[in-house]
């Protein structure tokens, strides 16, 4: 079986990291028009250092969640089974990695790596990042920034992305809001390609109506049993 698995950031609710478009999201606390453009960046590069310094510092702190793990053994599994996981992230956390998972695909950067505008290069980076900093490649200083997707630009990885997906014989979405493109698209091109689809929510996705199957209830619960079933029976109900 070859499975398909989106993440978003109510995996990641489990382990203490904030989500963004709910009643309490961090878009709801802060404008992403001031931190996560360009724009800002060119207006303002000390204020979106900070607001990426402060979620990089509390994403260290942080530790995988019993659904990371789930997912990691998951990609085990199938692997022993002759099957395949793909593994694609909305988020910018290292956890599914801390937990074990491999080749893990992060559509939307992440917050562990500086990217140069002049050249492009990324490199790791867990401490904080400032105008300061110089890039080790180019040399030149106030070109770092987090290595995310801000608004407006184009996610990472695509074509393979949408290789996966074709291919997939399931698609799972995990703590999505459903409402950031083109990630919240990949259910319905699964549902034209005949691809079973399953949800996996703290409550209803914006498109949770094009989803076989949903399953509403902390992910730290709910992925833990699913995977289990999966694994041991094959079945892939929830």
């Amino acid at each position: 079986m070859r499975v398909f698995v989106l993440t978003g950031a109510g995996i990641s609710a489990g382990s203490g990291l904030g989500t963004f478009r709910d009643a309490g999201g961090i878009w709801a606390r802060f404008d992403p028009v001031k931190l996560a453009t360009p724009a800002a960046f060119a207006a303002d590069p000390g204020r979106v250092h900070d607001f990426y310094n402060t979620r990089r510092r509390a994403m260290l702190a942080a530790g995988p969640n019993a659904a990371h793990f789930a997912l990691a053994e998951l990609g085990e599994g199938l692997r022993t089974d002759g099957g395949a996981l793909f593994l694609c992230t909305q988020n910018i956390d290292d956890l599914h990695e801390r937990a074990g998972s491999r080749a893990v695909h992060h559509m939307h950067g992440r917050i562990c790596r500086a990217l140069c505008g002049a050249c492009r290069v990324t490199v790791e980076w867990r401490g904080d990042l400032g105008v300061g900093d110089h890039c080790a490649a180019c040399g030149r200083s106030g070109t770092l920034r987090p290595d995310v997707v801000w608004f407006g630009e184009m996610p990472y990885d695509m074509p393979e992305i949408e290789a996966a997906l074709a291919r997939a014989d399931l698609f799972v979405a995990i703590g999505t809001s459903g409402a950031v493109y083109p990630a919240a698209e990949f259910v319905e091109i699964a549902r034209t390609m005949g691809i079973l689809t399953l949800e996996f929510n703290l409550e209803k996705s914006a498109n949770a109506h094009l989803f076989d199957e949903s399953v509403y209830g902390p992910a730290v619960e709910s992925v833990p049993r699913f995977v289990a079933r999966l694994l041991g029976t094959g079945d892939a109900g929830a």
